[in-house]
């Protein structure tokens, strides 16, 4: 479980394909012994699971398999060495829930229609995937690329977001731009609430 609240931006460091998996090493500024073997990190919106950590060149490093699933659904069977990817620990108890519940399962790719800049900040209008668009609700709130943010407004399938200027240099979003795609997972409680109306 996670909050959308990004700790640390990662780097890719190298992907091998092993089978219909791939291994992907991402180095980061955690401590190495602070990362247990087996635990859950939050990349860019996937929750991924360590499965080996170490050090290279003087930087924290750990691997995650990413498996067909999360290729497919992902932006993940797209990155390569050198992408910046947004990075959170799972929660642990009595930690702050300053963003919204987040479960790391990402619901699809959506993309950026438009990225506009003024005072330091950033307005982007983003096209949901079709099938999750009715989820998505004004002042509401959803994860893109692993950040909880709040949805400013909606038209269709369309929704808006702005980032102040803290977010945008924490994050990788200072880097995203018009056309880029992002992983997106719906607010948890929209998901249930819309399964309960469909079952009455």
């Amino acid at each position: 479980m996670f909050t959308g609240l990004v700790s640390d931006v990662g780097e890719i460091l190298s992907i091998t394909q092993k089978g219909e998996l791939q291994r992907i090493r991402i180095a980061c500024s955690y401590a190495p012994e602070s990362i247990l073997l087996g635990a859950s990190i939050a990349c860019s919106g996937p929750c991924l699971t360590a499965v080996e950590i170490g050090t290279q060149d003087g930087r924290t490093f750990f691997e995650v398999d990413a498996a067909a699933e999360t290729l497919a659904r992902t932006t993940v069977g797209r990155w390569k060495p050198g992408r910046r990817v947004n990075l959170e620990r799972s929660l642990k108890i009595g930690d702050e829930l300053g963003g919204h519940i987040v479960t790391g399962h990402v619901d699809g790719v959506a993309r950026i229609i438009e990225r506009r800049d003024f005072d330091g900040m950033a307005h982007y209008d983003i096209e949901a995937p079709a099938g999750i668009a009715r989820f998505i609700a004004e002042k509401g709130s959803v994860c893109l690329d692993g950040t909880s943010l709040t949805v400013n407004s909606v038209s269709g399938s369309s929704f808006t977001i702005l980032l102040i200027p803290h977010t945008l240099l924490v994050t990788t979003w200072g880097e995203r731009k018009t056309g880029d795609d992002l992983n997106i997972e719906v607010d948890l409680m929209a998901r249930y609430a819309a399964r309960l109306v469909e079952a009455r």
